[in-house]
């Protein structure tokens, strides 16, 4: 089926089943972001170590230290910096998967990731620190728009829910592991290197180990296809159907209903055509709130803590003992991931936020402290698998990558301007006036997912499409 056309392939990927594969392919995935999660999470877990090393001082924070009156200077500023880059590489780069391809740019931005992180863990000072988070957030935030891409484009369309439910579940594996080095090593400073700095390196180092597993990924055969380059695609597709077919010893299932092509110019001007400008619109004003309910807390869980009178050695154990949540929520998420429509499983997720969050900040004892902080982690683990899913269906093969960078960087934004009003909220009202505004915030999230966006399980991405 040499001359097989771009919708065909697509009928022929859509009815496989999801064999031991197609599920290998998405765990090389994966492993890429697990490395990416790793580097997000660790601003809650090194920052109490910075703070201890003078890195967060006036002297060490350079032209950050005017921030200082407002109480945003230290911590806010690190925030700031990651998701400066972040938006950086999510709005002016995310379009490169859609002309390069979804492998090319996913290896090259993990590579990017690894030598800058590299960089900012020998900075002597804090405005060194901040500036090489910045630079290292450009690389991730290109890399998390390309795996949202890659996955959606070759999972079948009825498992697509589960996918991304276990995605998040090995990229979530991270945040604990990052956790639990920041407690054993933050504190301390073996041979002679402050401890958040061997953090940071064993990050920066284990991404170069996955970058090399990943050398044997295929390229999207939906990228491809649309691309003109049909033989290619066409292979791509042979062998996973061969594999698939081995593994599931039958017959294949015969191939679905055509959908229709994926035309187009793949211009930026095509994410505000009918009817894509309604969804880009609804998802910019979504992911610029989620934000400051997922970092607002994730992002902060240690610094909250010893917000509430915590030490700092107990609140990284307590903070440990909450991230072990994080790969749990995902695992759980797929019993439920294709049987609940996303939009609501991305309302249920924020709601949960907004009422544990608020019983986390009104809470004394230690024990209700960390179920508390569970229940807002499993619920930021529905919301964030949920809405990665929903995003990266709502748009053609031609626009994905750059609309989901699009509509994505304003997530960006809003979470670089959390770092700014979390410390100023925490500074002006404790940990009560933060979690008054992340529940304000994710109110706005359930209006605008649940009273506008459109429904998506079970369907086709070119149905979804048109």
């Amino acid at each position: 089926m040499a001359t097989a056309t771009a919708a065909e392939l697509a009928a022929r990927l859509d009815r496989l089943p999801m064999t031991r594969h197609i599920w290998g392919l998405v765990t090389l995935i994966s492993l890429g972001g697990c490395f990416e999660f790793y580097d997000l999470f660790l601003t809650a877990y090194i920052a109490p170590g910075l703070n201890k090393a003078g890195l967060f001082s006036p002297e060490s924070l350079g032209p950050f230290a005017v921030l200082a009156p407002i109480g945003v200077a230290g911590v806010g500023t690190f925030v700031f910096s990651l998701f400066a880059g972040l938006f950086v590489g999510a709005i002016f780069l995310g379009h490169a998967a859609d002309r390069y391809g979804r492998r090319a740019v996913f290896t090259f931005s993990l590579l990017w990731y690894s030598a800058t992180t590299a960089i900012m863990a020998v900075q002597q000072s804090g405005f060194g620190v901040d500036l090489w988070r910045f630079i290292a957030g450009v690389g991730i935030g290109i890399e998390l728009v390309t795996i949202d891409t890659y996955v959606s484009e070759i999972v079948p369309r009825s498992h697509r829910g589960r996918a991304y439910a276990y995605n998040q579940f090995i990229q979530f594996i991270a945040v604990p592991v990052v956790a639990f080095l920041a407690w054993l090593l933050v504190p301390t400073a073996p041979f002679g290197f402050d401890g958040w700095r061997w953090v940071v390196l064993i990050g920066a180092v284990g991404a170069i180990f996955i970058w090399i597993i990943r050398l044997g990924m295929p390229e999207s055969p939906r990228w491809l296809a649309r691309n003109g380059r049909l033989e290619q695609a066409e292979r791509a597709v042979s062998h996973i159907e061969r594999r698939v077919a081995a593994e599931s010893a039958a017959p294949l299932p015969a191939p679905g209903a055509l959908e229709p092509e994926d035309t187009g110019q793949a211009s930026f001007s095509e994410i505000w055509q009918s009817p894509y400008g309604r969804r880009a619109l609804i998802l910019s004003i979504f992911n610029f709130f989620q934000t400051f309910g997922y970092y607002g807390f994730a992002a902060w869980v240690p610094t909250l803590l010893i917000a509430k009178g915590i030490k700092i050695t107990t609140s990284l154990e307590y903070s440990f003992i909450i991230a072990i949540a994080n790969p749990m929520g995902p695992l759980l998420c797929t019993l439920i991931a294709d049987s609940i429509e996303r939009k609501w499983q991305i309302c249920i997720g924020a709601a949960g936020i907004g009422i544990f969050g608020m019983a986390f900040a009104n809470a004394a004892d230690p024990t209700a402290l960390i179920i508390l902080g569970v229940l807002v982690t499993l619920s930021n683990n529905l919301l964030s698998y949920s809405f990665h899913n929903y995003q990266s269906e709502l748009f053609p093969t031609r626009i994905r990558s750059r609309a989901i960078g699009f509509v994505y960087s304003w997530s960006r934004l809003s979470a670089a301007i959390s770092g700014l009003v979390v410390a100023f909220l925490l500074n002006l009202g404790g940990v009560n006036a933060v979690f008054s505004f992340i529940a304000f915030a994710m109110l706005i999230v359930v209006a605008s997912i649940g009273g506008f966006g459109p429904r998506t399980r079970g369907l086709a991405l070119e149905r979804i499409a048109h």
